[in-house]
């Protein structure tokens, strides 16, 4: 069953309901298991200042890579919000069956990475965008966490300071500023606080790498070349996406 959420009070347009492709709408009475990692439909004009809020908060569902924009008529105003991880942004005169297509995307783009990572007692989950030991959650913020699941990718693999910055930052360059080791040192202290002071290790040959004690799990590295990795990120579930962000429409 393919199931969807409506990003809004008011009722959905008929004209991009996906109910007429033969989807369900998910509601509240839905259950765990199928409410899932589902696309959510949302129209631009549907979206009050509090919609717009829970979009740009990074702990909240549905994140935005999920979320299918609809009415975005201005090119400029499309590309940005792409920039900002939605999973797709289309105008106002786009067909329903290119909204499902859309849609069908989006559903797959979310097996293009684990959404749970366990590293010995420490485990990671995108979508919560944050580790857990037992039941308790670190409370990493969105850099902290895009940093870990980055290093999570080859488990005891160096990643360089330039790789990091790149990926995480998305950045061609190093800039001039202790922004990453201010960033790893916060993401250690939380680690520490948790038992797991000696996770996030710095490499010799500078950069860091996890240690991490105990069998792994669920733990599925990207097997690319370094020149296809910034084109693949832009397609895959970025963590740089989910960072908090202002629209401005």
């Amino acid at each position: 069953m393919r199931l969807f959420r409506w990003l809004s009070a008011k009722a959905i347009p008929s004209s991009i309901d996906l109910r007429r492709c033969g989807w369900h709408l998910a509601g509240p009475e839905t259950a765990r298991e199928e409410a899932g990692p589902n696309p959510a439909l949302a129209h631009a004009d549907s979206l009050d200042d509090t919609h717009w809020s829970s979009l740009g908060d990074w702990r909240l569902q549905p994140l935005r890579s999920l979320v299918l924009l609809i009415g975005v008529d201005d090119e400029e105003a499309r590309a940005r919000l792409l920039r900002l991880g939605f999973g797709d942004v289309l105008g106002g005169r786009t067909s329903l069956r290119e909204i499902e297509a859309r849609a069908l995307r989006i559903v797959a783009q979310t097996a293009v990475l684990p959404r749970i990572r366990e590293l010995g007692r420490l485990r990671l989950d995108l979508f919560a965008r944050d580790g857990f030991v037992g039941r308790r959650p670190l409370g990493l913020h969105p850099r902290e966490f895009a940093l870990i699941w980055r290093l999570a990718d080859a488990p005891g693999v160096a990643v360089g300071k330039k790789a990091l910055v790149r990926d995480v930052w998305r950045m061609a360059h190093v800039p001039d500023t202790n922004s990453l080791a201010v960033h790893v040192f916060r993401l250690r202290s939380k680690l520490a606080i948790a038992g797991l002071s000696e996770l996030v290790r710095t490499a010799p040959s500078g950069g860091y790498f996890l240690a991490p004690a105990g069998p792994l799990a669920n733990v599925t590295p990207f097997m690319l070349a370094e020149a296809d990795r910034q084109e693949a990120a832009a397609m895959a579930l970025s963590v740089e996406q989910y960072l908090p962000w202002e629209p401005q429409l």
